[in-house]
């Protein structure tokens, strides 16, 4: 588990392996993460868009920005959390990802960056 608090904002981290299967004839990595993103500060804020760096041992960082989360602009109250799952394709069984949240504080209207730590990605075939 990997863990970064932004402004009150606390992100948590938890990642496992799917497996491998064959695409296009390669194979590919299946990498799954679940994000908790608590919020510990004294306003309500909502969660507008992501930015995500995605490291591939076996190719170039990918960049990948959009809106909310899994189709989700979560509004997240003092005291409360929003968790979600997804996931990740990797040529490579080793890699990693990075980003950050846009929110917005409701109470002053701040716009603000919530940081999500790095995360490693490997499968458990390589740590030998």
């Amino acid at each position: 588990m990997i863990t970064q608090v932004t402004k009150g904002i606390k992100v948590t981290v938890n990642t496992n392996f799917e497996g491998t299967f064959f695409k296009n004839y390669k194979m590919h990595f299946a990498f799954g993460y679940t994000i908790t993103i608590e919020n510990q500060s004294k306003d309500s804020v909502q969660l507008t868009s992501r930015h995500w760096e995605i490291f591939d041992a076996l190719n170039e960082k990918e960049v990948l920005d959009g809106e909310g989360v899994i189709g989700k602009k979560p509004v997240i109250l003092p005291g409360k959390s929003h968790s979600y799952n997804s996931g990740c394709l990797l040529a490579s069984p080793i890699g990693a990802m990075k980003g950050y949240y846009n929110m917005v504080n409701f109470n002053s209207t701040e716009k603000f960056r919530v940081y999500i730590p790095t995360f490693g990605y490997s499968a458990p075939f390589v740590l030998n």
